[in-house]
């Protein structure tokens, strides 16, 4: 699942095939099995209530009531070229979600923290996955795994330009889309490029050096 969780700003903007979150949609979301059925849908394509329950370790009503969900607030769609009397088949209606509006933040608190913490969760389950999975990975890509951080000491403004800058450089390789698989280069798989910025506002600022003293005359 794509997320983008940030400000406003002039950089990268969203797509057609994005979403935008108002109020509605963000309360559709607010749940952390529901961010994760829409983002299954959205890297493995159409797939039903009850595959999508095996995935996550739920029952299948569970996983059927939270795509119904889901599905009024407009996030996805019953596959009608699939399914059949038996069987209901979903599908994902957009590529990616923004969560962009810090008015909305404010006044829906609760629903945007439930959000923002089920995105996070995914992630950290994302990477564990990668972790798990390390050892019988093949040994070119076992080499490009990478795990890093960097703290930085930055204003707002540089922190907004850091991330469009870095937008700018993820934006110029190819997106994950089926469009985009059918026709990669062999050799080309899923790549999971996931950024954090966090500010530390309680992270004491180092104390000034020393002036040096004055020699005697």
């Amino acid at each position: 699942m794509t997320d983008n969780t940030r400000p406003p700003s002039d950089g990268p903007s969203p797509d057609e095939g994005s979403v935008v979150l108002d109020a509605k949609g963000l309360r559709a979301l607010a749940h952390p099995v529901r961010v994760q059925l829409v983002g299954l849908l959205r890297k493995y394509g159409p797939s039903t209530a009850t595959r999508l329950a095996e995935r996550l370790g739920v029952n299948s009503g569970t996983a059927s009531y939270h795509l119904r969900q889901l599905g009024a607030a407009g996030f996805v769609e019953e596959d009608t070229e699939r399914g059949n009397a038996r069987e209901r088949w979903w599908r994902s209606v957009h590529r990616t979600t923004w969560f962009n509006d810090p008015e909305l933040a404010e006044r829906e608190p609760e629903a945007a923290l439930a959000y923002q913490q089920s995105v996070a969760s995914i992630y950290a389950l994302r990477t564990q996955q990668a972790l798990n999975g390390l050892q019988t990975m093949p040994r070119v890509w076992r080499e490009r795994f990478d795990l890093s951080d960097w703290v930085m000491r930055l204003t707002p403004e540089e922190t907004t330009a850091l991330y469009e800058e870095l937008s700018g450089v993820i934006g110029r390789y190819r997106r994950d889309t089926p469009e985009n698989a059918a026709t990669a280069p062999a050799g080309a798989e899923r790549v999971g490029v996931i950024t954090h910025f966090l500010p530390e506002l309680d992270a004491p600022c180092p104390a000034p050096a020393p002036a040096p003293e004055a020699e005697a005359p």
